[in-house]
């Protein structure tokens, strides 16, 4: 499986090299470097839209030293995630987007139709509650474990944990 640990937050523009202060805004882009996914952080002063080759990117404060950090859901930057793993092939990649859809039914972004067993294999249809646009997920038989650990890295890429 595709390791996809991406470093937390830095607090630290990766411009300038100034450390982001409590409750300050900033910038975060995905990159994909070989076979891993690089986290960039940038003050909304140095912020000039995503650098090239971005996979995704999304915006929040840094939060206050003392408090307990809970992880705040972008449901944008989730479905942005889904949409930019659509035809991707590799089975990490795959697993991954199957995470990430469940999480947006979830949350009510997507509505699940029906199961589809095409190509040798069971795909979900799903549907995006605003659009109507409809979507196949290819469901990778994940393990209770397997899905923990996907959901992990789900949860780390986007920061949230």
């Amino acid at each position: 499986m595709t390791d996809y640990q991406i470093q937390p937050h830095t607090r630290r523009c990766v411009t300038t090299g100034r450390d982001l202060q409590p409750g300050e805004r900033y910038y975060t882009a995905l990159l994909e470097e070989g076979d891993r996914f690089v986290r960039q952080d940038f003050s909304s002063q140095a912020w000039q839209g995503p650098p090239a080759g971005a996979f995704s990117f999304w915006s929040g404060r840094v939060p206050q030293t003392d408090e307990t950090v809970k992880p705040r859901f972008d449901d944008d930057a989730l479905e942005e995630c889904f949409q930019q793993l659509e035809g991707q092939g590799e089975p990490g990649r795959v697993n991954f987007r199957y995470v990430v859809a469940l999480l947006l039914i979830r949350r009510k972004r997507f509505r699940f139709e029906q199961t589809i067993d095409a190509d040798g294999g069971e795909k979900l249809e799903l549907s995006n509650i605003k659009t109507g646009a409809k979507h196949l997920v290819l469901n990778p038989q994940l393990t209770d474990e397997q899905m923990a650990e996907v959901q992990s890295e789900v949860f780390r890429v986007l920061g949230w944990s």
